[in-house]
């Protein structure tokens, strides 16, 4: 039987979100790989298959707390969360990275944010956890509740454990090292990219 973790990792490959290389990430650091979860748009077969994985985990959620609706912010999770919405049957908000000065102005986008509703929140990977505090902000300045927080990829590099210390509660579709197992194992990635990754994460 395929666990979540093969599932995951196939689905990255096969449509080109995970790239093994040399990249410059967010923090100015370099990285032995790279994800753009943004390539999930041209292979609808494996933006489905995410995207069932992340409903599966909300209604596991969803069997002993209540939400009332799933958010994210532009721009990689806000392109995927519409679809996971559709399979849980909750509203969805996407967050501006800035508030819109036209039009209907503000940072929240699709549903409105209702005071005291449980909202999840969904993203592409987490990191070091600091752009999810600052993701979530504006939900909860509006009055919902956000405590459950779902990622694609667990990159390993301590946000997770950030943010449970902040009180949130951190799930990961698959973990950096998990994926790059899989595709060791299917021979899709050589033994030395899949070294360079996992000492990355280690550092």
């Amino acid at each position: 039987m395929t666990t979540v973790a093969e599932s995951i990792a196939g689905a990255l490959y096969k449509s080109g979100c995970i790239k093994f290389g040399t990249f410059q990430i967010k923090s100015g650091a370099t990285s032995p790989y790279y994800i753009d979860m943004a390539r999930l748009l041209s292979s609808p077969k494996e933006l489905c298959l995410i995207a069932q994985a992340a409903a599966d985990k909300i209604k596991e959620i969803m069997v002993s707390e209540r939400l009332d609706k799933v958010a994210s912010i532009e721009l990689k999770g806000a392109l995927i969360v519409p679809s996971i919405a559709c399979k849980v049957n909750l509203p969805c908000i996407i967050i501006r990275k800035e508030a819109k000065a036209y039009g209907v102005t503000g940072r929240i986008a699709g549903a409105d944010v209702g005071k005291g509703e449980n909202v999840l929140f969904f993203d592409d990977v987490v990191s070091e956890g600091l752009s999810k505090v600052e993701g979530v902000k504006p939900l909860q300045e509006l009055g919902a509740n956000v405590k459950h927080l779902l990622v694609v990829v667990n990159r390993e590099q301590g946000g997770k454990e950030n943010l449970e210390k902040m009180g949130f509660q951190v799930h990961a579709l698959a973990k950096v090292s998990d994926i790059v197992d899989v595709l060791y194992r299917t021979k899709n990635i050589s033994k030395t990219q899949a070294d360079a990754v996992l000492a990355y994460i280690k550092k």
